[in-house]
């Protein structure tokens, strides 16, 4: 038999071929095997534009109804009182709750157990948060939660760890604890009266701007979300940790980035000049992001804009649990 022949049923140029064939084989394996575990970022589903000048809003559910948390300022087109305060709206209806917290500043709420809690600074790059409660949105009881004198807080966030209750506030000062602004700070709560700071090593992250919005804990992990600038951007992106000194960052960042879908008119009662505004707006931000779950997906409220005044109002989806979500960010 002629070896180096051609014919038969697998001549050397063939079973070089089939060889061949063989290796890209396993290697077209190999690559699908890689392509199969790359993992899928969660999908979040922008809406569009929902209102003007309102920024630090949270979305909550109360008594099985979801409303929508907002402060608003004292510039806002609609508030006619002359100061600032906070409400809640009927996401459903539109309505408002009566108006509460009057002079108070960039408020977040949280709900826990049927009770309705509003964390708020008495000023901008002030040194106390105040702490507003209520079981049916209408009346409220007012509390001090921080007393830090020579400090500068801003935005604050609380969530619930298994026995405790957990309050994130971004601060401006004093320097050896902010590092560069705008930084995470933390301090603990069983019962909502006394308040204890977390030793100075929790916070996130003195090296860089990394501006606080929201918090969450799930099975250990505290998950900050925060904002970042970057290039010129800024964009929402979340970081987590067991004990809010060591944080590890999603490999998965950006959470939210600033896009054309923004734009989108998700209220239909916004005016004609409204609408004008929102299609020639300066848009390089995605921040103050928050949400909460209901019926098994997400309602997320961010705010867009230049972060140099134009300030919009957006809203978007996640169809799965909070879970999901937050695991989401950080595949196994």
């Amino acid at each position: 038999m002629n070896m180096d022949s051609d014919q038969g049923p697998l001549g050397r140029r063939e079973f070089g071929r089939v060889s061949a064939m063989a290796i890209l084989g396993v290697m077209g394996a190999g690559h699908a095997a890689e392509k199969s575990v790359v993992p899928k970022r969660p999908v979040i589903e922008k809406l569009g534009t929902i209102d003007l000048d309102l920024v630090e809003t949270t979305p909550v559910v109360f008594k099985d109804r979801v409303y929508r948390y907002e402060y608003v300022r004292k510039g806002y087109k609609a508030n006619t009182t002359g100061d600032s305060y906070s409400r809640f709206v009927d996401h459903e209806t539109g309505v408002a709750t009566p108006g509460f917290a009057a002079g108070f500043h960039l408020g977040s709420a949280f709900v826990h157990e049927g009770l309705a809690i509003v964390t708020a600074v008495d000023i901008w790059d002030g040194e106390r948060v105040k702490l507003f409660t209520s079981r049916d949105l209408e009346t409220w009881t007012q509390a001090t939660a921080l007393d830090l004198p020579g400090y500068g807080m801003f935005n604050t966030s609380l969530c619930y760890a298994e026995d405790h209750y957990v309050l994130m506030f971004e601060v401006g000062k004093p320097e050896e604890i902010a590092g560069n602004r705008f930084t995470a700070r933390f301090a603990k709560s069983k019962d909502l009266k006394t308040w204890t700071l977390t030793a100075p090593e929790c916070t996130y992250s003195k090296d860089r701007y990394t501006a606080p919005h929201c918090l969450r804990y799930l099975d250990g992990y505290y998950y900050n979300f925060y904002l970042e600038s970057v290039k010129g951007a800024y964009d929402q992106r979340v970081v987590r940790s067991k004990d809010l000194i060591h944080w590890e960052s999603s490999p998965l960042n950006p959470v939210l980035h600033h896009g054309d879908e923004d734009k989108k008119i998700a209220n239909p009662k916004l005016t004609a000049e409204q609408r004008k505004h929102v299609a020639q707006a300066e848009n390089r931000n995605n921040s103050d992001f928050d949400f909460c779950e209901y019926k098994g997906e997400l309602i997320i409220n961010y705010s867009w804009g230049n972060q140099r005044g134009t300030e919009v109002l957006a809203e978007a989806r996640y169809k799965g649990t909070t879970a999901e979500f937050l695991k989401g960010w950080f595949p196994e």
